[in-house]
């Protein structure tokens, strides 16, 4: 599989072992720029390593890949620089305001100080949170904290960002104003590769890919996945094919 121009990532065998236990079992897949990817699997399915080795956190046992242009395996500091990243769990700093988590990752992204003022308005307009920039960010409802950081992980402008199950524990309404703002995103020409254990938020992405004790077992648009898996069930859906193909395993 040979990396195309359009191929914000691009992974070919990729594998990691950590002794004996194979985390990620030769997974080879590749994600279009501007594209909505969702990455789906079960607990323990290998999704946090795939995106840790993709995000340039750990080094792949075998394999190769590119992401953002940039060789997995030895430009993994340049891949960091091209890449934002929000984790499933909540890792700005809770003792800050808004506008001072903002201004503290301007910092921590190298952002030139001449761009601060219009990073921190155009991040607080996007994310709505400019009547409370100054609360202590700890005050904020949950679905406030999550729309700060994913605004955070976007202040350096990156090419792809990588979402790990970024509504987890908000209300349904957050949850689509969420996804409208990735749509947003994804039309402007940022790559989104996105985990979620909510199989109708799935149905937003272009392709999908499933894995299930580090192997990929579906790949295609969410359309596809269900009508291959469930050739003999009429209305079934995205949940229906996701419980059939982890029950399967990789046998």
């Amino acid at each position: 599989m040979t990396a195309s121009n359009d191929d914000a990532i691009s992974v070919k065998a990729l594998e990691k072992r950590f002794g004996d236990f194979v985390a990620v079992d030769r997974i080879t897949f590749s994600v279009k720029r501007g594209e909505i990817f969702g990455f789906l699997g079960s607990n323990g399915s290998g999704k946090s390593t795939t995106i840790r080795m993709l995000c340039g956190i750990i080094t792949p046992t075998s394999g190769s890949g590119t992401v953002a242009g940039h060789d997995i395996l030895r430009e993994s500091e340049r891949i960091k620089q091209s890449i934002g990243y929000m984790s499933q769990k909540f890792s700005l700093y809770e003792d800050l305001t808004p506008f001072e988590n903002i201004r503290f990752y301007l910092g921590v992204y190298s952002v030139p100080s001449a761009q601060w003022r219009e990073r921190i308005d155009w991040i607080l307009d996007m994310t709505r949170l400019e009547e409370v920039r100054h609360r202590q960010t700890r005050d904020l409802p949950p679905g406030w904290r999550q729309r700060l950081a994913l605004g955070c992980a976007l202040l350096h402008r990156p090419e792809i960002l990588f979402l790990d199950e970024p509504t987890s524990g908000v209300d349904p309404v957050t949850r689509r104003h969420f996804w409208s703002f990735i749509g947003e995103m994804a039309s402007e020409g940022i790559t989104v590769f996105v985990t979620t254990h909510y199989m109708d938020e799935a149905t937003n992405c272009g392709r999908i890919v499933m894995i299930n004790e580090g192997r990929i077992v579906a790949q295609g648009s969410p359309v596809d996945i269900v009508s291959e898996a469930c050739p003999e069930t009429p209305g079934a859906d995205l949940n229906d094919a996701f419980i059939r193909l982890m029950a399967r395993g990789t046998s």
